[in-house]
């Protein structure tokens, strides 16, 4: 789906049914169940999606998928429950949180691998404020999304607290270093 597709009122609904999920999934211990054919078409094709819960502009939960396997508004409905209730960074979401916590939602384009010589080539081809990164090294890989720019402002910060978060030393540049790049369009 091409991401130009969604206008506010979509995004009003995706964001809808992501605080609908989490206050489902605090009485019933699961997602919110989605009726596909209730949603227009462009909500039922397959898209990956991530969903960021913050309280008081702090992280609180985030969980998502980087390759389309469903369709996008149950992938919204699935990752904002478990943002809530099965991020292992965090404790359950509780109660009182649940009236102030804000919910972004992430909707990524496919990723695409990118062609680099070094670790200088590929700093210079990021794209800050705009790229998303997937970062793989043999069994290592991880991901920031474009929106982890407005804390890591320069692409050297962004790519070496991605290889942390990979398991990486900051200094480290494995020869099998992969780096796939991907857009999203976010909004709360």
């Amino acid at each position: 789906m091409p991401l130009t597709e969604l206008n506010n009122n979509d995004k009003k609904i995706l964001l809808e049914t992501a605080k609908k999920s989490i206050n489902f999934g605090m009485l019933n211990q699961r997602a919110l169940p989605v009726k596909l054919n209730e949603f227009d078409k462009k909500f039922q094709e397959d898209a990956a999606s991530f969903v960021t819960l913050t309280l008081n502009n702090n992280l609180r939960g985030c969980i998502g998928t980087l390759e389309a396997h469903q369709a996008l508004i149950k992938d919204v409905s699935d990752h904002a429950y478990a943002a809530a209730f099965e991020d292992p960074r965090f404790p359950k979401l509780n109660k009182k949180e649940l009236t102030e916590i804000e919910i972004s939602i992430s909707i990524l384009t496919p990723a695409v691998a990118m062609n680099f010589s070094s670790e200088k080539d590929l700093l210079s081809q990021l794209e800050p404020g705009t790229d998303g990164i997937i970062l793989k090294a043999g069994f290592k890989k991880a991901t920031f999304l474009p929106a982890v720019w407005e804390q890591l402002k320069s692409p050297e910060d962004f790519l070496n607290h991605l290889k942390i978060k990979a398991g990486l030393n900051a200094n480290d540049w494995p020869d099998q270093i992969t780096i796939s790049r991907y857009r999203t369009i976010s909004f709360k």
